[in-house]
């Protein structure tokens, strides 16, 4: 029977350290902040906004939330970002993502300061991740490699296969694997022979939106399977990627949805956010 790997648990783990950091450096006077955009009323992203406000309450940081309208111009959105670039009591900025049309998501993300972008989406901060040098990770692939050490599963020398080359999962995913000295191959919607791909994987991860679309013929006997997928099944239940109930049976463990990758997202957000008040308060 599968090991099922717990995000609430471990996430709640890393955010207690968060907070514990946080109350040594508000003793010393240096309280971290959190600044996110929101444009629109998207509800998916009003409730991960509400999740990430929770989070800061919990771990001791500024939150500061800008609701904007759907309305707001590509000018506006950018005067906001470059007064939060300067805002000495805001260390992290975070937009949320999808913007409304007409909106050039790439054009804000690069006006966020290298040294704030606690998503690290700015093209400076993703050249570092390949290079191995850098400051902040993605937050869900960091967050999975998080539960794969909570758990003691090495990557070192395993075929890790992951599904989606989005620049938000799929890529980082794959370098991080690789800083790991996994062997790492990425496949797509032009993969040939997907399933012959699939099943050699050791650590097998699912990122594509695609409801229960990685099912028990696809999984290797004992495979590690991350399933980073949210999406909604035939009956609008809340399901991943993965076809969990088949799989489970076969891999040696799994991550739920719900329960495990999500709340690992927002745990290194705030692990982001504390390094970023770190660096800026050269500490």
């Amino acid at each position: 029977m599968a090991i099922i790997i717990d995000g609430k648990k471990v996430s709640a783990e890393v955010k207690e350290q968060v907070r514990i950091e946080t109350e040594e450096l508000i003793k010393k006077g240096i309280k971290p902040g959190l600044a996110v955009i929101i444009v629109g009323d998207d509800p998916a992203s009003r409730v991960y906004v509400n999740n990430k406000k929770k989070a800061c309450e919990k771990v001791g940081f500024l939150s500061k939330e800008f609701a904007l309208p759907a309305t707001t111009t590509q000018e506006e959105l950018l005067a906001l970002v470059n007064e939060l670039n300067e805002d000495k009591e805001i260390n992290g900025i975070l937009c949320q993502l999808p913007l409304p049309k007409g909106l050039d998501e790439k054009a804000v993300i690069e006006a966020i300061s290298p040294l704030k972008d606690v998503d690290a989406f700015h093209a400076s901060n993703v050249g570092k991740i390949m290079i191995g040098d850098y400051d902040f990770l993605p937050c869900t692939p960091a967050g999975v490699m998080e539960m794969l050490h909570s758990y003691n599963i090495p990557v070192e020398g395993k075929e890790c296969v992951v599904i989606g080359r989005s620049n938000i999962v799929g890529k980082p995913m794959a370098m991080l694997l690789l800083h790991e000295n996994g062997t790492v191959t990425i496949t797509h919607s032009r993969t040939k022979n997907l399933k012959e791909v699939t099943k050699r994987a050791d650590i097998l991860v699912a990122a594509i939106g695609k409801p229960k679309f990685v099912t028990a013929d696809m999984v290797k006997e004992g495979a590690v399977v991350i399933d980073v997928g949210m999406d909604r099944d035939e009956n609008g239940k809340l399901c991943g990627d993965v076809d969990f109930e088949n799989v489970k049976e076969k891999c040696s463990a799994i991550t739920p949805v719900p329960g495990g990758v999500g709340p690992m997202t927002i745990a290194v957000l705030m692990k982001n956010t504390l390094k970023a008040c770190k660096i800026q308060n050269n500490l």
